[in-house]
């Protein structure tokens, strides 16, 4: 399993808790990042997600290096989908397993951080009377 992944197919949380789940581990945190329907009192109706596969990828690897590096005992496992995302289906899942619960948290919100920073994927969101690219990346190449 490449655990590492950005993906046009529907994400299921079971596969990456399975890669970080271990013997050795006491805490296991699951990130699903949800398609909502309202947003500072716009309704959603679809959002579209597009990135620049290998260099997503090659950056989500990275991050999870940079986990494991400053939280040793960590694995993790980072995916995010592409396409065209409906209302309540899961754009983003992190997974992270560590010996304490505490590490889990902290490496789990550190990668989304990240991701939101760093990683060549944007947004769309379509809404009811128009549509715009949004998020940290919205300056996406035309």
């Amino acid at each position: 399993m490449n655990p590492f992944e950005v993906t046009s197919e529907v994400l299921s949380p079971n596969r990456y808790l399975r890669y970080v789940t271990h013997a050795e581990v006491g805490a296991v945190t699951l990130f699903s990042g949800i398609v909502r329907e309202w947003t500072n009192g716009m309704r959603t109706l679809f959002l579209e997600y597009e990135a620049y596969v290998p260099m997503a990828e090659k950056i989500l690897a990275e991050i999870g290096a940079d986990i494991q590096r400053k939280w040793p005992g960590t694995r993790i496992a980072i995916a995010h989908r592409i396409g065209r995302l409906q209302i309540s289906e899961t754009a983003v899942i992190i997974a992270v397993s560590s010996p304490h619960r505490q590490i889990a948290y902290k490496a789990n919100e550190f990668a989304i951080e990240q991701i939101k920073k760093h990683v060549p994927i944007w947004k769309k969101e379509i809404w009811e009377d128009g549509e715009k690219w949004v998020g940290e990346q919205s300056n996406k190449p035309l």
